[in-house]
């Protein structure tokens, strides 16, 4: 009997509907992890249930990952290690598969270096955006290049924006009116697709508006900070 509430909180939390609770959406979009993983069932429903413990049910008790499904993704054929989920089930192993854990992480890096993944590509453009929108709100930089640069952050930002969108939604499950119409609603309520209606607007615009870019600057700026603590943390230059 004791395990009939705790049953029915589990039910509850996997029945729960999540595709139309927008919250979600912008909670998956913050959760950096490789996409490898993100890609992996276990690890959806995994995150689905933190979610539903913070904003649902906070005395929900979210499991820990096993580590038969975390240690999947540090075989072999895994580009790089994962994220912290594969901390949990590395002290259970013995010392020659924690030898050989130690080997594969300092050689995960390097071969993740070589890969563009999804937020590889989402930090260079969030870092260029950075650049030329700092050069557009300096005061001592010309008046032909800061215009020049003015544009091109705004136009950089929606790139970045319209990719984010296309990454976390995809197309459409079906070109009929129902599904189109599910798939924008979530999509019109997600940052990322603000943040494109706002570039859209001043990039047609003929006005020169600095303090405009004061959100690009702020979003670049968050975008670049998360990148670096999620691939530096370690790094003592970065502390």
């Amino acid at each position: 009997m004791e395990e009939d509430p705790e049953r029915l909180k589990k039910i509850a939390a996997t029945s729960y509907d999540y595709d139309n609770d927008p919250r979600w959406a912008d909670y998956w979009s913050n959760v950096l992890i490789p996409p490898h993983m993100a890609s992996r069932s276990d690890v959806v429903d995994h995150f689905k249930r933190k979610f539903y413990q913070r904003y649902i049910d906070p005395d929900f008790v979210v499991e820990a990952m096993s580590s038969n499904s975390s240690s999947q993704s540090t075989n072999p054929s895994a580009p790089f290690s994962s994220s912290p989920l594969n901390g949990q089930a590395r002290p259970r192993n013995s010392g020659s598969s924690t030898r050989a854990s130690g080997t594969s992480a300092t050689s995960g890096p390097n071969l993740s270096s070589l890969r563009w993944d999804r937020q590889t590509i989402q930090f260079s453009v969030n870092a260029w955006v950075l650049v030329v929108a700092l050069l557009a709100i300096l005061p001592l930089v010309p008046r032909n290049l800061s215009n020049r640069a003015y544009r091109l952050s705004f136009m950089g930002t929606a790139c970045s924006s319209l990719y984010s969108l296309y990454s976390l939604y995809g197309k459409p499950r079906a070109w009929n009116l129902q599904a189109v119409q599910m798939w924008f609603q979530s999509v019109t309520v997600s940052k990322d697709f603000i943040y494109f209606m706002y570039c859209l607007m001043f990039v047609t615009s003929h006005l020169h508006i600095k303090f405009a870019l004061i959100p690009i600057l702020c979003r670049a700026l968050e975008l670049v900070a998360k990148f670096l603590r999620l691939n530096f943390a370690r790094s003592s230059l970065y502390r």
